[in-house]
């Protein structure tokens, strides 16, 4: 008998790139060869892609982490979130410091972190007490504050690539500060006590574009708060909605004062012009709520009311541009729509997940509906009212008034993504607290504002340990 044919490197490589990760691991103790084969960083960034839709690893700095670490270390730190058992998959911590209720909350760190020990998750907190803080999570200590302005602070944007911190308070003034120093860098000041805040732009190159009650957008250079364009929406309209798009081309401009709800392009706002900015009104009744649909570039769910019957509805369009000889238009192609269920009629809150989920908050329960009206799932877990959902590739999180958080995750059976509930996280008494009032989460930590009944607010932190 011959002797036994040895694949090649390359051709274990090509067999290798159709195993799991278990099976990658049991065929790197066959021998030499195999582990080499089954070690390949080709391999483990294919699986890391596959489950993730981003994933952060630097190979910049000497010791960091491979492919492979990267995969085990956040698959195990995904399975520790999925079980939440206190002290063995994670620490619980309350931050204090704030004098006053915390009006704003958003990581200053990556939400997507390395797993190699070289990054802190970091949040930054506004307050009525009128001062802007960061914290570490995982120390649970504060990091920096400013110093006491002359408003209480009512919003509060992040731009964790250039550290920054931007903050309104209540006479209407925005202020840029340093994320790493709480130094104030930037200030401009608005005609209006109330200011709604997005940021657009490439992270490269950002821009603010801030609304004002008076129906009018300004939007600004970032750090340095330049006034670039000034453009009225609406006239003498509170606007209560300003997102941007995933692909940052495009703003979403809604009021509930005015049946009306306009698109604009981004790049006719961010650029000085004696154009009047591009623009297109969706063809939908009063806009109740929306939200950029995070899988795609342009995708936008809305949340109105039927012009025709009044009822209550949910229509998706795909925003786009079509140039035509001499100008651009905007394009509203509707993608799919339905009318929402009775049990369904009073939603306070809609996110929504991958390309086609939508995620409902109404009263004390969560629901979840495709974009052509499935209904997909429905959970009861909360005893009184849902305040924020949290939502990213991962997991669900929801707070509530009870007391508690809710964490769900996204479960992937026959080709279909299904929402588990899995556990609570439990806040402080009901005879001191008022319940969770928002929650954000990165990819290692949950944090949580909850207000106390003396009108303070606290941070409560969970960490899940590697």
């Amino acid at each position: 008998m011959g002797t036994p044919a040895v694949l090649p490197l390359d051709g274990l490589l090509h067999v290798f790139s159709f195993l799991e990760a278990p099976d990658l691991l049991r065929a790197a103790q066959v021998d030499k060869v195999w582990n080499e084969a089954a070690e390949c960083a080709f391999l483990w960034r294919r699986l890391s892609l596959s489950r993730w839709t981003f994933c952060n690893i630097s190979q910049a700095s000497k010791g960091a982490q491979t492919w492979k670490q990267y995969y085990l270390h956040r698959s195990q730190l995904e399975h520790q979130m999925a079980l939440g058992r206190p002290s063995q998959d994670f620490t619980c911590k309350a931050i204090s410091g704030h004098e006053g209720k915390i009006d704003g909350m958003a990581y200053l760190s990556a939400i997507e972190q390395r797993f190699d020990g070289q990054e802190k998750s970091v949040v930054c907190t506004v307050s009525a007490d009128c001062t802007v803080r960061a914290w570490n999570v995982q120390e649970g200590t504060q990091i920096w504050s400013s110093s006491v302005q002359p408003a209480p602070l009512r919003r509060l944007l992040t731009v964790p690539e250039h550290r920054l911190v931007i903050t309104m308070d209540g006479r209407g003034t925005i202020k840029v500060w340093d994320g790493q120093t709480g130094k104030e860098q930037a200030t401009f000041i608005t005609p209006s006590t109330w200011c709604n805040l997005v940021l657009c732009g490439v992270p490269e190159n950002p821009f603010l574009t801030v609304a004002i009650t008076e129906g009018v957008l300004y939007t600004l250079t970032v750090p340095c708060l330049k006034e670039v364009s000034q453009v009225t929406a609406f006239q003498n309209c509170h606007i209560d909605l300003l997102l941007c798009s995933p692909d940052k081309n495009w703003i979403l401009v809604g009021s509930t004062e005015t049946p009306d709800v306009l698109v604009f392009h981004t790049d006719s706002l961010t650029r000085r012009s004696e154009d009047k900015p591009l623009s297109n009104s969706l063809p939908v009744g009063e806009c109740r709520n929306a939200s950029w649909a995070p899988r795609e570039a342009a995708r936008l769910i809305v949340l109105h009311e039927d012009r025709t019957t009044r009822n209550l509805s949910v229509t998706t369009f795909d925003i786009a541009s079509k140039q035509s000889k001499n100008k651009v238009e905007i394009l509203a192609q509707q993608v799919a729509s339905f009318i929402l269920p009775e049990s369904s009629r009073t939603p306070h809150i809609l996110e929504s997940h991958g390309s086609d989920v939508i995620l409902l908050g109404c009263g004390s329960g969560l629901t979840i509906f495709s974009i052509t009206g499935n209904l997909l799932a429905s959970f009861q877990d909360h005893h009184q009212m849902i305040t924020s959902i949290w939502v990213d590739n991962f997991r669900v999180v929801t707070s509530s008034q009870d007391t508690s958080l809710r964490v769900y995750t996204w479960k992937r059976e026959k080709n279909t993504v299904v929402l588990k509930s899995c556990y609570h996280l439990l806040g402080g008494s009901h005879r001191w607290s008022s319940g969770f009032t928002d929650v954000a989460c990165d990819n290692m930590s949950i944090v949580a504002v909850e207000t106390r009944k003396c009108g303070k607010s606290i941070l409560k932190a969970y960490f899940f340990n590697l």
